[in-house]
């Protein structure tokens, strides 16, 4: 991974985007110590152009980005990664330094809250107690709550609607879960199908 530093007096921008949802949290600036010291670590470090030093974020919160993936742009000057919060990244107290989380990709975000509760055997787990009953009852409730969606389509009653396309939703991300699948998978099906 070739970046060059030079451009811009040892500094480079980097945007810092959820691994999840893919929003994008904030923006900041690395010299070549910063970058190393972040791959190194799989924490975000920038180099703080107001304090002239490397700035671990969430050194005094504790409000950490963990680094999932490293990308450099094609002109090998500006730096992406997709990284995890731990809490709000904003130091104004925002989830993102350009706003608050948005519902856009937060279905990622419950597909890997389903998938501890499945994994960790989470005693008292609604989600757990479900899975464990096997495949056919999991697909059994994926079918009863498309059955309830197609019921309430006819009918007038918007927030009932609403309502059963999330239980929908909720109850096929288990069933994902149970067939060794991810959203992701799915969503590339459909990527290529939109080809």
């Amino acid at each position: 991974m070739n970046i060059d530093f030079n451009k811009d007096n040892g500094l480079v921008p980097v945007i810092i985007q959820d691994e999840r949802t893919l929003q994008v949290l904030m923006l900041g600036y690395m010299n070549e110590e910063a970058f190393e010291k972040t791959k190194r670590e799989g924490i975000v470090t920038f180099f703080s152009r107001s304090k002239n030093r490397l700035w671990t974020k969430g050194e005094e919160s504790g409000n950490f980005l963990t680094v999932k993936s490293i990308a450099v742009d094609c002109d090998q000057d500006t730096v992406l990664i997709k990284a995890v919060p731990k809490n709000v990244v904003c130091h104004t107290g925002s989830f993102s330094c350009f706003g608050e989380k948005e519902s856009k990709g937060f279905l990622y975000e419950l597909e890997e809250k389903i998938g501890q509760r499945i994994d960790t055997k989470a005693e008292g787990s609604y989600t757990y107690s479900l899975y464990q009953r096997g495949i056919n009852k999991v697909a059994q409730k994926v079918g009863e709550e498309a059955v309830e969606l197609v019921i309430e389509a006819k009918d007038d009653d918007e927030n009932l609607f609403k309502n059963e396309a999330a239980d929908l939703l909720y109850h096929f991300l288990i069933l994902l879960k149970a067939k060794g699948f991810s959203l992701e998978e799915i969503e590339e099906v459909l990527q290529n199908r939109n080809r």
